[in-house]
């Protein structure tokens, strides 16, 4: 995975995290409480800062926006921001008020007392009006937004309609973490992605279990007018419910250590990376479950670097989730791995209805001609597109279970196009592999793989068979 040529601009309150970390020996004589002995400080973005972090984490650059004030921690946080590569600072300074600042301390590993410091006053005119200009003159160069809302008066009404306005206007999509409980606020966006308590809060309804998040998610994505709810549930998981497709869920793998602080930060800058790169939502939804899973297994407020997480999605990739079908990213790294390891990935593709010798002999003879090989499965709709309203046979899922179980197949892969071009070209295999009753011209993708340095099979099928003369002998015509 390589998100170097995104940009994701980040849109909310800014705040300086700063830890301070010591040891408790004594309690003190002025009144019943410890005394921590300071050792050592760090000092970082938080908020829309952390989303920030979360960002060029994985790669990709990021365009700051939102207030900080003219004071120590002020400073702190620009200094900050300056230390960090591919982060554009576009932060405005107020008169108005201080920079948020949160301090921590913490001993032995846990977090003793918080410390806040911040202003109530609402947004001011000119805030707002230097907040749009400063959206208005970033927004042409970035591939997401992220609205990263902590109630503390960046994402006002005034500020919102800027952005949704803007990003309407040039296709951009924009990913809510939201505060406030009317998501009216947020109409229009993207991608909304509440925690358990969030939701819940929003929908006034509970949210124990999958299919009473997705009632919730459905009520707050309506008052929305958002296209999907990315809920995270915490140790469950994640639930991406969206406006138009299937409910999809990911679990999460078990933790020696669970500290959600920050997480989702994590998320919401790992759905805008992704999808700002070209990926869909369900895949960035993959990448974003793995880059909380890093994140999650730290103490305190963290980020998640590209290898980190492609590491993750292995793991969550093995025999226990769901070894039949990949995403793409997951399948993409895999085959990353595989590639580096100097071996040859071949590809091959197709509806794989209903399997017969045919479809098993043009599976062998692909896996002769490299040493690992995916097989790329169309999608339901993809099939019924191309075939008919009577296919296909066999859902996805289960057409998936049988190819996996085939020996000479190393991994399974969907695609909802009518063509395979689309994920030839993410996963840039080595060796593409089609039946010998196409000509090199009329294969999909043969010239890409040609011109990346790869190669074309082309394999005679099994005469007598097909999966129309056998629906047709079923049938008895």
């Amino acid at each position: 995975m390589d998100f170097s040529s995104v940009s994701v601009l980040c849109v909310g309150d800014v705040m300086l995290d700063r830890f301070l970390y010591g040891g408790m020996e004594r309690i003190s004589p002025e009144a019943p409480v410890p005394v921590l002995l300071l050792k050592n400080k760090r000092e970082m973005p938080g908020g829309a800062g952390n989303v920030a972090s979360n960002v060029t984490a994985l790669g990709a650059r990021a365009i700051l926006i939102g207030l900080a004030g003219r004071d120590e921690a002020g400073a702190l946080l620009r200094n900050s921001l300056a230390g960090r590569a591919n982060v554009v600072d576009a932060t405005v300074e107020s008169t108005c008020r201080p920079t948020i600042c949160k301090t921590r301390f913490i001993a032995a590993n846990q977090q003793v007392v918080r410390a806040d410091e911040e202003s109530a006053l609402p947004l001011q005119e000119e805030e707002a009006e230097a907040l749009n200009a400063a959206i208005a003159q970033w927004i042409d160069q970035v591939q997401a937004v992220v609205v990263s809302d902590y109630g503390k008066g960046v994402c006002s009404p005034q500020v919102l309609q800027q952005v949704f306005t803007l990003a309407h206007a040039r296709k951009v999509p924009v990913f809510v973490d939201p505060k406030s409980p009317d998501y009216r606020l947020y109409r229009g966006a993207t991608c909304i992605t509440p925690n358990a308590k969030e939701l819940a809060a929003a929908s006034a309804l509970p949210v124990a279990s999958e299919e009473q998040t997705e009632v919730a998610a459905r009520k707050v994505m309506a008052a929305a007018g958002a296209d999907a709810i990315l809920a995270t549930r915490s140790e469950k998981g994640m639930m991406l419910v969206r406006h138009n497709g299937p409910v999809l869920s990911v679990p999460t793998r078990a933790r020696e250590v669970f500290d959600v602080s920050g997480a989702g930060d994590t998320v919401i800058a790992a759905m805008a990376v992704v999808t700002g790169s070209g990926s869909t939502l369900e895949q960035a939804m993959r990448v974003a479950n793995a880059a909380a899973g890093v994140v999650v297994a730290r103490l305190g407020t963290a980020t998640a670097d590209i290898q980190e997480v492609i590491q993750e999605l292995e793991k969550q990739s093995g025999p226990d989730e769901m070894p039949h079908l990949l995403s793409a990213s997951a399948a993409h790294a895999l085959i990353q791995k595989w590639q580096s390891r100097g071996l040859s990935v071949g590809f091959t593709n197709g509806c794989f209805d209903i399997i017969h010798p045919g479809h098993v002999d043009l599976l062998a003879e692909a896996r002769a001609a490299c040493d690992r090989l995916v097989v790329a499965l169309n999608t339901d709709a993809s099939v019924r597109r191309l075939k008919g309203d009577e296919r296909p046979v066999n859902t996805l899922d289960a057409r998936a279970r049988v190819i996996s179980a085939i020996r000479h197949v190393d991994a399974v892969v969907a695609f909802d196009e009518d063509t395979p071009l689309e994920i030839i070209q993410a996963l840039e295999p080595d060796v593409l592999v089609k039946g010998a009753d196409y000509t090199p011209e009329q294969v999909v993708g043969a010239r890409e793989v040609i011109a990346g340095g790869g190669r074309l099979v082309l394999v005679d099928l099994l005469k007598g068979h097909s999966t129309t003369a056998t629906i047709g002998r079923i049938k008895g015509v």
